[in-house]
């Protein structure tokens, strides 16, 4: 994997996992978000570090993205503050901070799916996501990371 990547980020929400079995992909709210990135490797663990725009915000969001086995961990920061960690088998709640308001959340984490090759790691997540105590949807991410050289 080559220093400089493209980190594409899709998620998937759904509200009732009846609904999510039956609907095609054009009814599912599908969100992606493709960015220049850096890629490490240390410590036996993955590091993508990558600056987002975000609707309704007028600076860039910080992010850096830790994958190590089955946990990935996602820090935000800028207008947007959050620490949120993925894994396999376990929930985990985190305060997540943006200029609109806090909201405590919590992820159920199903799954973390990682294929690896030399140029492209492939990250699947399944998770349930919890707002205040309140269960609000099943949700998906994939987030591809590519050496740049490869597009």
């Amino acid at each position: 994997m080559t220093k400089e990547v493209l980190v594409s980020v899709r998620g998937l929400q759904f509200v009732d996992s009846e609904v999510s079995q039956a609907a095609s992909d054009e009814e599912l709210d599908q969100i992606e978000t493709i960015c220049p990135g850096e890629y490490y490797y240390r410590n036996n663990a993955h590091y993508i570090l990558y600056e987002e725009n975000m609707e309704e915000v007028d600076e860039p969001v910080s992010n850096m993205i830790k994958l190590r086995d089955k946990e990935f961990c996602l820090w935000k920061k800028g207008p947007v503050n959050v620490q949120m960690v993925f894994s396999e088998g376990k929930k985990t709640m985190t305060d997540y901070f943006t200029p609109f308001g806090n909201i405590l959340i919590a992820m159920d984490t199903r799954e973390v799916c990682v294929t690896e090759s030399e140029d492209c790691i492939k990250i699947h997540i399944s998770y349930g996501l919890e707002a205040n105590y309140q269960f609000i949807a099943d949700c998906s991410i994939t987030i591809e990371i590519k050496s740049l050289a490869q597009k």
